[in-house]
């Protein structure tokens, strides 16, 4: 058999896997697909700046556990991430720059959201991109749901008094996402 009929049936049974599989994570009555997602969020269900941010506990590494939301001494960075988003691979390296540039004045939080991923390659991430900052795993995807994510990457910045000051869907320039943090820290 040529190399090139290999190639395509390798090719042609990659994309009938994949298809099992999304059909498969689909098909359960809890799953919520990306598209309803998305309609939610058009349809004004999206939380929004001046909105307070829920608060929830989760667990990091070594079993430490970590608040999201409420009123706090520093302003909230929460950034919901997988390990397969090529954005959030992107990302890492400045959200560890801000967590260091900001440790006094900004928390950074990085929440995995597990339910979309595989802990071992979480793990894996973490330590290929020496995450700086507390990183927890939402392995029900629960908090993800609480703030309603649809993207990865998602990055809700959340003032002291814990209000929401802005979501960002996806991936931001290195300034854009830097000069965002700056306006919340003026708040």
């Amino acid at each position: 058999m040529k190399a090139v009929n290999k190639r395509n049936l390798t090719v042609i049974a990659l994309v009938v896997f994949l298809a099992v599989v999304v059909i498969w994570r689909n098909h359960k009555p809890d799953t919520v697909s990306v598209f309803q997602q998305q309609n939610d969020a058009v349809a004004g269900k999206m939380i929004k700046p001046g909105q307070v941010a829920p608060v929830s506990t989760l667990q990091g590494e070594g079993g430490k556990s970590f608040t999201i939301g409420g009123s706090r001494d520093k302003a909230m960075l929460v950034n919901f991430w997988a390990s397969w988003c090529e954005p959030c691979k992107l990302e890492a390296p400045e959200l560890n720059a801000l967590a260091e540039k900001y440790k006094d004045t900004l928390d950074i939080y990085g929440v995995n959201v597990t339910s979309h991923d595989y802990k071992p390659n979480a793990e894996r991430f973490i330590k290929k991109f020496s995450l700086t900052f507390p990183v927890m795993f939402d392995l029900k995807g629960e908090v993800f749901a609480q703030y309603q994510g649809v993207a990865f990457p998602t990055n809700v910045l959340i003032d002291k008094n814990g209000v929401i000051s802005e979501v960002v869907l996806g991936l931001l320039s290195p300034e854009e996402l830097e000069e965002k943090v700056m306006t919340l820290l003026k708040q």
